[in-house]
């Protein structure tokens, strides 16, 4: 590992100025286990190294019922798995918060860094696109919103610019009679990377027999995570059953364009999206009449 400079800030303005003025290449650090991984293996570079975790903002948690989900971009996982009313809330998110390393690793890692990571495997990503979040971006300049299906840009990369930091995710409040849901499929508990993962929200009638409304996204079958949009289009208004389900992961398999790798070939990443899409749309309905 290389040396470089590092800055602990108390406020958003001052990390802001320190990433713009920064000369060289500048990080955030959140929690920390992707980025000092990445940095002891000279996998990224960093002159000045700005730990983000003593800024109040980046750790809030809120949420209520009726304004939805603010999560600071550092909240570590556990706190949303350990929460019973966010769990309850957004499954999808605690489905993927559950598994993104062990408790030691949970307790460090943030969804905010798995997103500004954007590696397409990550594994809070697809929840993130399903439940439709919304990226608080701060900067000098002020504040801009981006939608998380816009903020990955490539593998690795994403929208923000020198000087801006991602400040929190925010979630709409949840809908009547719906729910979501997280999997993915890794080649062994070794190698905790997904080969691939879908996650599913939908919205049910009064009724609880058809679809309304649905949104799947997929991860580690594309250059950045996506949303499988012929899938979602085709699921609005067809009964919540099992053929559903189904057909929406044969649909959702136009959406991907995955690649052969150590962990899996085209087909086999093909054959996941079908099988991880029909489990999640039929666990998100089970949840939603549970919910009743």
């Amino acid at each position: 590992m290389r040396n470089f400079d590092y800055a602990a800030p108390t406020s958003l303005a001052e990390a802001a100025s320190l990433l713009a003025r920064a000369p060289g290449t500048a990080r955030v650090l959140a929690g920390g286990t992707d980025l000092i991984v990445q940095l002891r293996e000279n996998v990224r570079e960093a002159d000045l190294v700005v730990d983000v975790k003593r800024i109040p903002e980046l750790t809030e948690l809120a949420y209520s019922a009726g304004t939805g989900l603010h999560l600071g971009a550092s909240t570590p996982c556990y706190r949303i798995y350990e929460d019973p009313a966010v769990s309850a809330a957004y499954p999808a998110l605690a489905d993927a918060a559950r598994i993104i390393g062990g408790w030691q690793i949970s307790s460090r890692a943030s969804v905010g860094g798995n997103l500004c990571n954007s590696s397409p495997a990550g594994d809070s990503l697809a929840p993130l696109l399903a439940l439709d979040a919304r990226c608080v971006i701060v900067g000098l300049d002020g504040t801009r919103e981006v939608a998380a299906a816009d903020f990955c840009t490539a593998p690795g990369r994403n929208v923000l610019a020198k000087g801006e930091l991602l400040a929190k995710l925010v979630f709409p409040a949840p809908a009547p009679k719906a729910s979501s849901a997280y999997e993915r499929f890794i080649p062994r508990n070794e190698m905790d990377i997904a080969v691939a993962g879908a996650s599913s929200w939908v919205q049910l009638n009064a009724a609880g027999d058809t679809i309304i409304d649905a949104r799947v996204a997929l991860s580690a079958v594309a250059p950045t995570v996506r949303l499988a949009t012929a899938a979602n289009r085709w699921l609005v208004g067809q009964p919540a059953v099992e053929a559903t389900f189904e057909r929406a992961g044969e649909l959702a398999r136009e959406s991907a364009s995955p690649i052969s790798d150590m962990r899996g070939t085209v087909e086999f990443r093909r054959h996941l999206v079908g099988v991880l899409v029909k489990r999640t749309l039929a666990t998100a309905v089970a949840r939603a009449l549970a919910g009743e």
